[in-house]
């Protein structure tokens, strides 16, 4: 697995240049997921030069998983500065892994309006998936054991992890 983040999200960026194009992404409405994927989306805003501000989700009340396992949710406001409706949205996180951050996320976003298009750009897939999301976009792809979990540290200097649970 690569440590250095900064590769990852430059080669983000160029896919996200190729699959879209230029007149689509510059329409487009980048969101990250806190934490890390605000993080992620940051630094992709940023190289993309996107004319739409950044928006940021804090999906802790759409989690079906957050009793679970002792989890308590500091619950932070999300927020969408453009009407998501008929919007390109870029929805950005830095791990997907069982799936359950990202259906939460789209839930919350379709509360907002429906978008024309969502697409999913992650800085690392791993392996472990619960439900059936697969990105669009996919920085690094890596095959950890049960018992591993990536972690992205930041947000000065942006670094990945592998630690036992």
């Amino acid at each position: 697995m690569s440590n250095n983040p900064t590769q990852l999200i430059e080669k983000m960026a160029l896919e996200l240049r190729t699959t879209l194009g230029e007149e689509l992404l510059s329409k487009s409405v980048m969101i990250g997921i806190h934490t890390g994927g605000v993080w992620v989306a940051e630094r992709l805003h940023a190289q993309l030069n996107l004319s739409n501000p950044l928006g940021q989700l804090d999906i802790n009340f759409y989690r079906d998983d957050f009793s679970q396992g002792g989890l308590h949710p500091q619950v932070r406001p999300s927020t969408l500065p453009v009407d998501l409706e008929g919007k390109i949205i870029i929805l950005v996180d830095d791990v997907l892994q069982s799936g359950r951050t990202i259906r939460a996320a789209l839930n919350e976003i379709f509360d907002y309006g429906r978008p024309e298009r969502v697409i999913l750009a992650i800085l690392v897939e791993r392996s472990g998936r619960e439900l059936p999301i697969q990105a669009d976009v996919v920085g690094e792809q890596v095959v950890l054991e049960d018992d591993e979990q990536i972690r992205l540290t930041g947000p000065e200097p942006l670094t990945l992890q592998v630690v036992k649970r």
